[in-house]
């Protein structure tokens, strides 16, 4: 009778320390929403360039993560990235938030950041953020840089 009582602790204990495994896993994997039940709706924005956002990746405002990146498509139409945004139903945005893409950090995850507005509207699940931003590309900025400060010595003499 007392090694089945031991077996059942024992067993309760990995089962135990198989869901906090789960759990942390899902956490460092960036999926902890997942296991969250909230609602979200759907809205739908366009970039030029998405630099390195990757789906799961984070939308926040003001800080707060408000949802996370759904989908990346392109659109062979307008030769734009459509990025589609999960945010939660219990945070509202203007119709006229804007969106932009930022990095944490220098060299950090790239997340979408939301600028509230101030229409009198709400978006609502489907409808589009127009006013976009961009990632800006490290690259392209060096280069920039670089043929500025090669044309600075090319001046034409008088």
């Amino acid at each position: 009778m007392q090694r089945k009582s031991l077996d059942l602790w024992v067993g309760l204990f990995v089962l135990l320390g198989a869901a906090a495994l789960l759990f942390l896993a899902l956490k460092a994997g960036n999926m902890s929403s997942l296991l969250s039940f909230e609602k979200n709706y759907t809205v739908i924005s366009r970039f030029d360039n998405v630099g390195g956002l990757k789906p799961r990746a984070p939308v926040k405002s003001a800080g707060v993560v408000v949802g996370r990146v759904a989908e990346i498509r392109f659109d062979d139409k307008s030769y734009q990235a459509t990025v589609t945004l999960d945010i939660e139903s219990r945070y509202q945005f203007p119709k006229d938030t804007s969106a932009k893409i930022l990095t944490s950090g220098l060299l950090g995850e790239q997340y979408i950041g939301l600028e509230a507005g101030g229409d009198s509207a709400n978006l609502a699940a489907g409808d589009r953020i127009t006013m976009t931003q961009s990632a800006m590309v490290l690259e392209n900025l060096i280069s920039q840089f670089l043929f500025s400060k090669a044309t600075e010595g090319k001046e034409e003499p008088k």
